[in-house]
């Protein structure tokens, strides 16, 4: 792999004069040029088109003269801009002097860098720097022609971001930190981050996209993995959008592995464990082979580490033809010598082949260190839409999970209940029946799962303002249907727990 002082790429805005950054983002925030700048600037469409590489419609929308049209055609489309136009906005010397702008024919500049204003969950006013051509969008090819390349923020970095539990930490630790997305975000909330990246320009680009937002600079790490953090560092919180793409040969170092098959999830999963405070949580995107012969939700259950409850959520599932065919897209392969696509295609279905891979999955992987003598591990499959931020829901499963843990079915039965907000209750039958086949409970927030519950269940659900104990629900709801109260008891808990797990009751505390 190509280091920062060789790399064809375009050079880089120097990281050590962050007074200049600070100028910078003046004059950006100034012109308005922010996420809500732009969405009112270009409209949804134009907006929407971005992400998807598209700058036509963008282009079509900054044909004025605006501070913000120029910017947006400088920063974002690569457009060349009058000299004498850009110094009525940005401070143009000391952007030239250290490279954040560049000289493009007499009397134009262009940008060496993609800054794309990016919204904070708290309001805040962002910016992510990335290669030329990659801050929107996905690399467009351009990473065939350099390893080095340092993306933007796409829709896994967002997932990431969102999946993410925010509670107050001392310590926190970005693997492949890329363009810094998830080192920013992590500045809100740790005391200390530390990111690690492989390529030594996607550190120096961190380093850029924390100065230009304004944020607390970053312990920056060259290395793969756990590599460069010393044997004695434990974070609370540790996050990765690793190159988990399971390929033929590691071309693309921001999206190849390097290592054989789903071997580098797999390590950086395992290796996790150990690198965590008690109670602390590790969350990572990954790709997971489907094995013939072999159960997939047992392959991951091996990856979990010792000492960690774990969730497992399996978000997409594509057989090997669709996965070829989306990632040689994505490198731009197929716009290219048709012979070559086709013997780069082959070889991946060679590679899958030999490893008897049917199909890929993706998903997120979330660790918590536990001490307790039993660890928790649920995997599932969940393809469908959900809310994010989903950083909350996440930290209230595991802090359910504790509770469950903690109570038998007796301390259960005793405990008090609420029912969750936003869920509501559906029940199916045939028109005109006394009464319903099912009932299904349903969550409008979060995971916005739906559960199948009986008629007890569905009572029971109804009832719980956390006023009564479960135990005193379930003797009501027995005397209203003339079943025994000491077997409703006994056949329920189970019920509860279920409801509980899945967040549509939550126990008070």
């Amino acid at each position: 792999m190509s280091n920062a002082s060789q790399s064809p790429l375009s050079p880089l805005p120097a990281p050590d004069r962050p007074e200049v950054a600070a100028r910078l983002r003046d004059a950006l925030l100034g012109a308005s040029f922010t996420a809500d700048g732009l969405l009112e600037l270009l409209g949804a469409p134009a907006y929407a088109a971005l992400a998807r590489s598209e700058t036509v419609p963008a282009l079509r929308a900054t044909r004025g003269d605006t501070p913000l049209e120029m910017l947006v055609r400088l920063f974002l489309l690569q457009q060349p801009v009058p000299h004498a136009r850009v110094a009525d906005v940005l401070p143009v010397d000391a952007c030239l002097a250290t490279g954040w702008l560049k000289h493009a024919g007499a009397d134009e500049l262009a940008a060496t860098v993609d800054v794309r204003p990016y919204g904070g969950p708290g309001g805040e006013d962002w910016f992510i720097v990335s290669d030329l051509g990659c801050a929107v969008g996905g690399a467009g090819g351009i990473g065939s022609r350099d390893e080095g390349v340092v993306l933007g923020v796409g829709g896994a970095s967002m997932t990431l971001a969102g999946i993410t539990v925010r509670t107050p930490v001392g310590a926190a630790l970005d693997l492949g930190t890329g363009s810094g997305i998830q080192a920013l975000h992590a500045a809100r909330h740790a005391t200390r981050v530390t990111a690690t990246d492989l390529n030594p320009r996607a550190l120096h680009i961190t380093g850029l996209t924390l100065a230009l937002s304004g944020a607390p600079a970053a312990d920056l790490r060259e290395g793969s993995l756990f590599t460069p953090v010393r044997d004695d560092e434990t974070y609370d919180l540790i996050v990765s959008n690793p190159p988990f793409v399971i390929s033929p040969g590691a071309r693309l170092t921001y999206r190849d592995g390097g290592m054989g098959g789903d071997d580098l999830c797999r390590t950086l999963v395992q290796e996790a464990g150990e690198r965590l405070n008690e109670g602390g949580f590790a969350q990572f995107l990954a790709n997971w082979q489907h094995v013939e012969g072999e159960d997939w939700q047992d392959r991951l259950r091996s990856w979990v580490p010792r000492g960690c409850d774990a969730w497992i959520v399996q978000r997409e599932v594509q057989d090997v033809n669709q996965y070829a065919e989306l990632w040689l897209r994505d490198a731009g392969d197929h716009e290219g010598d048709v012979a070559q696509y086709q013997a780069r295609y082959d070889a991946w279905l060679d590679e899958f082949e030999a490893r008897k891979v049917k199909a890929v999955g993706f998903g997120w992987i979330t660790l918590r260190r536990t001490g307790a003598a039993v660890p928790s591990l649920t995997v599932e499959e969940w393809p469908h839409p959900v809310e994010q931020p989903l950083g909350d829901t996440i930290r209230a499963h595991f802090d359910r999970l504790d509770h469950l843990r903690g109570h038998d079915d007796a301390a259960l039965l005793e405990g008090h209940f609420r029912l969750a907000a936003e869920v509501v209750q559906e029940q199916v039958g045939l028109p005109g029946a006394e009464d319903p086949e099912h009932v299904v409970l349903r969550q409008n927030r979060g995971m916005r799962r739906a559960t199948r519950v009986d008629t007890v269940g569905a009572g029971f659900a109804g009832v719980c303002d956390g006023t009564m104990s479960a135990g005193r629900i379930l003797d009501a709801i027995a005397q209203l249907i003339g079943e025994d109260p000491v077997l409703l008891r006994d056949r329920t808990p189970a019920q509860i727990r279920l409801l509980v797990e899945q967040g549509f009751l939550d126990p008070v505390r």
